[in-house]
């Protein structure tokens, strides 16, 4: 499947750039007047008419070749699945906070007290704790910091 899908779209880029090439050889729709009365003819590779017909068929022909690549080319996306679904986000790996210092006087820390994966503070314990040292937790999964309305 790989290998036609690499087919398909190398056969759409050489006929992007045939048809580059052949639209940008074409003369303009002016050109025509003065290759009729002689002035042109002299200049021209297949002659005064024979361009017109074998360049613009050429073109028409690499622009249905381009096409139908590109139609084969959005079939074989959407029919492959994707490997996963959901958010980036919930599929991200959680940030590690960096280990906070022990503390110098010897007692728990409070950094190593907060349980992994938690998306809520427990109450405290015993006596009321003022708001510095409370220690906020991140949610588990990015999607639940996205905010809503």
């Amino acid at each position: 499947m790989n290998f036609l899908l690499t087919l398909v779209l190398v056969v759409q880029i050489l006929t992007a750039l045939g048809m580059i090439g052949l639209i940008l050889i074409q003369h303009g729709k002016g050109a025509d007047m003065g290759a009729a009365f002689g002035s042109g003819a002299s200049g021209s590779l297949f002659g005064a008419t024979g361009s017109a017909n074998f360049l613009s068929r050429t073109t028409a022909i690499l622009a249905a070749v381009f096409f139908a690549c590109t139609l084969a080319l959005a079939y074989f996306s959407h029919s492959v699945k994707p490997a996963s679904s959901g958010s980036v986000l919930e599929h991200s790996a959680p940030a590690t906070a960096p280990a906070a210092p022990a503390s110098s006087d010897g007692g728990p820390n409070p950094a190593n007290q907060i349980p992994a994966g938690a998306s809520t503070v427990p109450a405290p314990q015993g006596p009321a704790t003022t708001p510095a040292t409370t220690v906020p937790v991140a949610p588990a999964s990015g999607a639940a910091q996205i905010p809503t309305k």
